[in-house]
């Protein structure tokens, strides 16, 4: 988008002033030619001045001069940064010291004095004023509490977060298999990518933030018979749904979609939450979606993907996955679920990724009043385990589904479905979110205000039985 707006803006030559903060970082280290061409060392000031004496020396040349001038002020732009926007119609001044004001101030009067597309190239330091964070830092991109004084971060937990789980699997599994590789888009420590990136750097890649692309290209290696995974965060695979369809699916390539941040994220903000995958995945035609609920069924889901045929997403939450049972997981097969408790009533909790540890913590609330549920791990919603959910509803007619995933086109939403086709007599209640999109906050007190914490689903539950 940036790059066709530049375009257009320099076809249109509106007085724009685009100012370019250039720290050279992004979240991580920058990728890609242009970043380096951006870090070229040429002296804003030294190529102006250049620019400027060429041009009046111009006016005054005989027509028969002005030819090698001019030939000397095009090879002097190649040397410069400027030339990517010059050749595009927009002027370029810069690049500049972006913490000196003065310079700044003297740089912005100069852009909107020319009346055309202007860009000035600032360049500062990230972090500047907090002398340990100042620099080439990713940590410091997105911080939980940490002391001032020593800039170390405060440890608020122990728990393995599913990101590491993911990574140690897809670790263990390139290991194994020399045709592994992957992808991700600007985010490699936060997809768990960086440890493969630095072991297998001509297999494993960033590609800066560019979802489309890492998409379609990983399409392309599938082709040519590599096992790619592309790890994204679930709120910016939206961005290459285009390809997921056109690239991945119509032509049922052996790609993984690892999907990193499935659920709520927490401060992360209201435009990360992970709450519409499930929705926008499961109406294209061949793809898989599976989720694991643990350590154990992570591991698992990484080895079943690597024989899995045709396009294949795993969900799985930011941080930590909710505790739920101790027992060794079945291996996975195709659309098979796993029945985890046998409940003593008629109450069936089905549990998506995450939402398995819930539906335990929620079962553990029911018992204290008596009451034995059932619980298990759906493991795929597309597809359903049908011959299984078939055998269950004989046993259990109040169904309620534990997601963390919006209602519409939600897991409750694939199950209503499959309920409407084979003429269930049973009751589905979803703890889903609802349709709106979810404000910023601390992932608590989200689920409290959105009434899916444990406590909120035994509450709704009792309801309906008392």
């Amino acid at each position: 988008m940036v790059y066709e707006a530049l375009n257009e803006l320099g076809f249109r030559r509106y007085p724009v002033v685009i100012i370019l903060n250039d720290n050279k970082m992004s979240i991580s280290k920058p990728i890609g030619a242009i970043s380096k061409f951006l870090s070229s060392a040429m002296a804003g000031d030294f190529y102006q001045k250049i620019k400027k004496t060429t041009e009046q020396i111009l006016q005054y040349l005989p027509e028969s001069a002005t030819y090698m001038a001019k030939k000397f002020e095009e090879s002097f732009k190649l040397i410069t940064p400027g030339i990517l926007f010059e050749e595009l119609g927009i002027d370029y001044i810069g690049p500049i010291d972006g913490r000196d004001v003065e310079s700044l101030i003297r740089a912005m009067q100069s852009a909107r004095s020319l009346k055309k597309p202007v860009i000035i190239h600032a360049q500062t330091l990230k972090g500047k004023g907090y002398e340990m964070a100042e620099g080439y830092y990713e940590k410091w991109h997105g911080v939980g509490p940490f002391d001032v004084a020593s800039g170390e971060a405060i440890k608020q937990g122990v728990s393995k977060n599913a990101t590491t789980m993911y990574s140690e699997a897809l670790m263990a599994l390139a290991k194994e298999y020399e045709n592994v590789v992957g992808v991700t888009a600007a985010m490699p420590s936060g997809t768990g990518l960086t440890p493969l990136i630095q072991a297998y750097p001509n297999r494993f890649w960033d590609v800066a933030i560019a979802e489309q692309h890492a998409v379609t290209s990983m399409c392309a290696m599938a082709k040519e018979g590599f096992k790619p995974y592309i790890s994204i965060y679930s709120t910016f695979l939206q961005r290459a749904y285009d390809q997921v369809i056109h690239d991945a699916c119509i032509l049922n390539l052996n790609v993984v979609f690892a999907i990193d941040r499935a659920g709520i994220v927490g401060e992360d903000g209201e435009t990360h939450q992970g709450a519409f995958d499930i929705s926008y995945l499961s109406a294209i035609p061949n793809m898989t979606l599976m989720a694991p609920r643990d350590e154990a069924t992570m591991h698992a889901a990484i080895q079943y993907s690597y024989h899995h045929q045709g396009p294949l997403a795993i969900r799985y939450p930011r941080g930590a996955f909710l505790k739920c049972t101790d027992t060794s997981p079945l291996p996975f097969e195709y659309g098979k679920a796993e029945v985890l408790k046998e409940g003593k009533n008629t109450i069936l909790l089905l549990g998506y990724g995450n939402g398995v540890g819930k539906a335990f913590a929620v079962s553990k609330i029911l018992e204290e009043k008596g009451i034995d549920v059932g619980i298990i791990d759906l493991r795929f919603v597309k597809p359903l385990d049908e011959n299984l959910l078939l055998e269950l509803c004989e046993h259990y007619c109040k169904w309620y589904v534990i997601s963390e995933s919006v209602k519409i086109g939600g897991v409750g939403s694939l199950l209503a479905t499959f309920k409407e086709k084979h003429v269930l007599h049973v009751k589905i209640k979803t703890f889903e979110y609802d349709d709106a999109f979810i404000t910023h906050g601390a992932t608590h007190l989200v689920e409290e205000r959105l009434g899916v914490t444990p406590n909120h689903i035994a509450e709704s539950i009792l309801k309906d039985i008392y």
